[in-house]
């Protein structure tokens, strides 16, 4: 069933009440005291007030009409007092003149308010001929008044500034020359007419999103209220919709009343062709392009919202928006900026040259891959500007490094370098837009902004691939030093044995104790091979005893004065998790340490007892010892040694690594002319509730 007149005016007034309800909300919640906002906040609210009573009025005619035409006269009275306030703020010289008209606009208005139907016949009899039209003629005034200041308002703004108020301008000045028609028509007819008074409530709802965005570009009203991109863009995308269909509808209907026979085969087909039509615009990419660039021209003094553009940039370079890699992801960024559809970059490399990388959403045929830009990025730093390819550049640096296939392209638009700090680590090429558009210094300073944020992710990658490559000869070192250290032990057996071979060769004790050396000696070696082939140690951690490997690494000390002392009681035999090999190495090397720090006569002693679940090994020595300083800041560094050509550093080192491992710890007392002792301390196999895992380091 078709819906009658007075509903339509009824939505059309509730939608202007609920428009001018919500405008009114921002502004009561963003007001900050200041007069001009609170003459907008007072207009807004009388009109939310107006336009409610209208609505009850169109659908049920519940309203006197008196307080209908108070209403009328308010709203006037409410919208000229706040024009009036921001022709103040235009020209002060004026003052004088618009407190006059202030006044005149406050007592026409208190009398269109009051109900003088009731009395004024009374009071001056023959008057009711005119009387019915002095509310009209009120109204016609106000409306002219209002029509007034908007071009006042309009004139006396700066041209500059004009982009401010022409919202506002456009908005009211239509709803004053539509009022202006209706009282006028009224007045000329004598009764009013009913499809243009229904018809008011929906002019009014249209008006309201000029006047926010009004509010929004006049700061000095003392509001804070952003009227988003995106909210804009959507809303006029449905509205283009809507209208849309509401025209197909009416196509429709006009096949289907004057088709004839052939209505009932052109009518869906119709509406098929144009529901096609409208899915295909939507989804269009160079149509968003142009409504966006439409309403950042029109609707807003800057040409971004730079905080969702920066947020935006930071999600896309994050990984969060495209899972692809850096490259990909720092064209996506820069051509999201300036609505390219794609583009190519070329990035430096690690011995400083500048190649071609990748495409993203542009054919590789569109550049010359082979193409060496080292000259061009050296024109570019250290000021990194964006060069348009359209255009001959200033510096003609730049210009000789430009090569002529990129100046001949027809696809490529831009070229942004990717500086950070003064160097150029590359650039990005990018494709000409899908709506064109001038290039401001707007584009130009957000393009250089994010590419320096995009180059600050292309640093920090390069610097994260160099660390983990760095961290791999930092492995490989690492084991080369351990292998080095076992192999200078080695050496220094061997040597050991080949000094006192002649003096001893015939005495079969040291012949047995020597082929035992070289048998070690060998058997270490091959574990080395083993290490160096498999780039990390072999061995795992093993329960074992660790009263034999006190045993062994002090008997093969022995070869050096002072002979170190084992100190072991009876009843102590604790079983620990390490890898036997390579825990015997240390507790040789603490030993020769010990030694080497010790004078010939004095004395050097190895203890192992027990303290709860903890198995303690003490190598005590009275040597020249260490002082706090040393013990605290160099003992455990790699490559830190006292002993300088002769030692390597690495000893203590290892034997912290090796013993953390396996959940121990290290302790050091030292004192310079005293002594040291060190203490490795290890939880017992019988304390722990899992196996160990194999060794790491």
């Amino acid at each position: 069933m078709a819906a009658s007149p007075a509903l339509i005016g009824f939505i059309g007034y509730v939608a202007a009440a609920g428009a001018m309800a919500v405008l009114a909300l921002l502004l009561l919640t963003s007001w900050r005291g200041r007069l001009q906002g609170g003459l907008l906040l007072l207009a807004v609210l009388v009109s939310a007030v107006w336009a409610g009573l209208l609505a009850v009025q169109s659908q049920w005619q519940a309203i006197p009409v008196q307080a209908i035409w108070a209403a009328e006269a308010a709203r006037m009275v409410a919208w000229c007092l706040f024009l009036l306030g921001v022709l103040s703020q235009l020209r002060h010289a004026l003052a004088q003149r618009l407190r006059l008209l202030r006044w005149a606009v406050l007592v026409g208005g208190g009398l269109l308010l009051l109900p003088f139907e009731d009395w004024l016949p009374a009071l001056l009899p023959g008057v009711g001929g005119w009387l019915s039209n002095a509310r009209l003629i009120g109204q016609l005034l106000l409306t002219v008044g209002g029509l007034f200041l908007v071009e006042q308002v309009y004139r006396n703004t700066p041209w500059q500034h004009r982009w401010g108020i022409k919202f506002l301008c456009f908005g009211l000045g239509a709803v004053f020359v539509y009022d202006f028609y209706f009282f006028a028509q009224a007045l000329l007819f004598g009764r009013l007419d009913t499809g243009v008074w229904l018809a008011r409530g929906g002019v009014n709802a249209l008006v309201m999103p000029l006047l926010a965005v009004s509010v929004a570009r006049n700061p000095q009203w003392s509001f804070e209220i952003a009227v988003s991109r995106s909210v804009v863009v959507h809303s006029t995308t449905l509205m283009a919709a809507g209208l849309y269909l509401l025209f197909m509808a009416l196509a429709g209907y006009y096949i289907r009343a004057y088709g004839g026979e052939w209505s009932a085969v052109f009518q869906p087909l119709f509406f098929f062709g144009a529901a096609l039509l409208l899915i295909v615009l939507l989804f269009s990419g160079e149509l968003r392009s142009r409504l966006r660039l439409f309403v950042s021209k029109h609707f807003y003094s800057y040409r971004y919202d730079y905080r969702e553009e920066w947020l935006r940039l930071i999600s896309v370079l994050s990984g969060r928006v495209l899972q692809a890699t850096l490259p990909e992801r720092i064209i996506l960024a820069l051509a999201e900026l300036v609505d390219s559809p794609g583009g190519g970059i070329w990035v430096r490399d690690a011995d400083g040259n500048c190649g071609f990388r990748l495409c993203w959403n542009l054919p590789q045929a569109e550049v010359d891959q082979r193409w060496q830009p080292a000259e061009l990025c050296t024109a570019l730093a250290p000021d990194g500007p964006v060069i348009d390819l359209g255009r001959q550049p200033d510096d003609p640096l730049v210009d000789a490094a430009l090569p002529r296939w990129l100046r001949e392209s027809r696809t490529l638009w831009l070229l942004v370098p990717l500086m950070h700090e003064t160097s150029v680590l590359g650039f990005v090429l990018l494709a000409r837009p899908r709506a064109p558009q001038q290039l401001g210094w707007e584009n130009v300073q957000l393009l250089q902004t994010a590419a320096r944020q995009a180059a600050s992710y292309l640093a920090l990658d390069e610097a994260a691939a160099a660390l983990a490559e760095a961290r791999q000869f930092d492995g490989f070192n690492r084991l080369s030093a351990f292998v080095v250290h076992d192999l200078k032990n080695l050496v220094a057996q061997l040597s050991l044995v080949s000094r006192n071979a002649e003096r001893y060769r015939d005495n079969p004790a040291f012949v047995d104790d020597a082929m035992q050396t070289v048998r070690d000696a060998v058997e270490r070696m091959n574990r080395l091979l083993l290490q160096l082939r498999a780039a990390v140690p072999t061995g795992a951690q093993e329960r074992v005893a660790l009263r034999p490997l006190l045993e062994r690494a002090t008997a093969e000390r022995a070869v050096q004065p002072p002979i170190p002392k084992l100190q072991v009681r009876a009843d102590t035999s604790p079983e620990v998790y390490v890898d036997p090999e390579r825990f015997q190495s240390v507790l040789r090397n603490m030993i020769q340490n010990a030694q080497d720090a010790t004078d010939k006569h004095g004395h050097v002693t190895v203890t192992l007892h027990t303290d709860g679940d903890t198995a303690i090994i003490d190598i005590q020595d009275d040597g020249c010892g260490m002082d706090s300083a040393f013990v605290r800041e160099r003992l455990f560094r790699p490559f830190d040694s006292t002993k300088g050509l002769a030692g390597m550093g690495i000893g203590a080192y290892e034997c912290k690594t090796l013993v953390a491992l396996a959940g121990g710890r290290v302790d050091v007392d030292s004192e310079p002319g005293r002594g040291t002792r060190f203490s490795i301390r290890l939880p017992q196999a019988a304390a722990q509730t899992q196996q160990p895992l194999a060794a790491a380091v």
